[in-house]
């Protein structure tokens, strides 16, 4: 049994505990929250006796083996390396920091203290896309790779009437691409590795976060073009372009359905069935890699978190958007 503490009481919190509570051996122990109240109204829904309002505490009981990260994204490296150094093992929200030296300093946390850090970027754990990995070489030689995550945020109109939330604001690391375009870019990194180069174009809002973006990549044989928005919609699906044929993914962040249009007009459908909430994968993989003592995902590697980072980093350079936590 691997018990669990929580840092963050919102919608994706729950999400994660409805998939993770479905996993055997996942016990939640401990809620902690900046305030008393809504540590206990949260916990309560859980019938969780455990709060905290002071993270070093957490960090240091012994009523939690693991911590599941869902804070805003600028906090997420220091709250991940407090729980690192206190041998907790931690699984972080996506994306895993601000920049590339906070996801070093995370890095070097948990191989300083032997615990496992992972990134819970929960797409590249599902049933269709190894689905995706597993029959990609039947579409022969791959000349692009494109990916389209375009959601209008029901904050955006929130933010046109004067009302900046976290979403759009810079001090907690935010916008689209660290959103949603992320879902777009990860896939492509696990999938193909580093980029020769970057270039890339976006709209700034007033707050100085990005509204939406698109990046062009080049690899040695082929291209790859990510899109992505929180100010429109887009209705396209994502797409790997080979030389006998094209994979078309309905949606990149969660892959329901995957089928090959062959050059010669025949089409494959390769989609799996996905039993289990979006979330319980990654959750399921995070627990397994403890009880097995690994301390790194051969999947959600540190090399996949830090080439993503560094390739996030390079894109905001170019569009011009900057974070507090950058000069820190």
């Amino acid at each position: 049994m691997i018990r669990f503490g929580v840092v963050g009481t919102n919608w994706i919190t729950d999400a994660f505990l409805e998939a993770a509570s479905n996993i055997e051996d996942f016990k939640l122990t401990a809620v902690y929250s900046r305030t008393s109240e809504k540590a206990n109204e949260f916990a309560s829904k859980y019938g969780v006796e455990t709060t905290f309002t002071n993270l070093e505490e957490m960090a240091k009981s012994d009523e939690i083996d693991a911590v599941y990260l869902a804070s805003p994204n600028s906090f997420h490296a220091k709250q991940a390396v407090t729980f690192l150094q206190n041998k907790k093992h931690v699984l972080c929200e996506k994306p895993l920091a601000s920049n590339i030296r906070e996801v070093t300093l995370m890095v070097e946390a948990a191989k300083e203290n032997n615990v496992l850090l992972m990134e819970a970027m929960k797409s590249s754990f599902l049933p269709n896309f190894k689905v995706i990995q597993n029959n990609l070489h039947k579409v022969g030689k791959v000349r692009r790779y494109f990916a389209s995550y375009c959601q209008y945020s029901s904050r955006y109109d929130a933010y046109k009437q004067g009302t900046v939330l976290n979403a759009f604001d810079p001090k907690f690391s935010n916008g689209s691409l660290m959103d949603i375009g992320i879902y777009c870019l990860y896939p492509l990194i696990v999938l193909f590795g580093k980029p020769l180069e970057v270039k890339a174009s976006g709209v700034l809002l007033e707050t100085g976060v990005d509204g939406e973006g698109s990046v062009l990549l080049r690899y040695k044989d082929f291209d790859a073009v990510i899109m992505y928005s929180k100010i429109t919609n887009s209705s396209l699906p994502s797409e790997i372009q080979g030389e006998e044929g094209n994979m078309v993914i309905d949606k990149i962040n969660t892959p329901e359905k995957v089928e090959i249009q062959y050059r010669n007009g025949s089409v494959e459908d390769l989609t799996e069935t996905q039993s289990a909430l979006s979330m319980y994968y990654e959750a399921k993989q995070f627990i397994e890699l403890i009880q097995a003592g690994e301390t790194e995902s051969p999947i959600n590697s540190f090399e996949n978190s830090l080439t993503v980072m560094e390739v996030m980093d390079e894109v905001r350079k170019q569009i011009g958007v900057v974070f507090p936590n950058d000069n820190s």
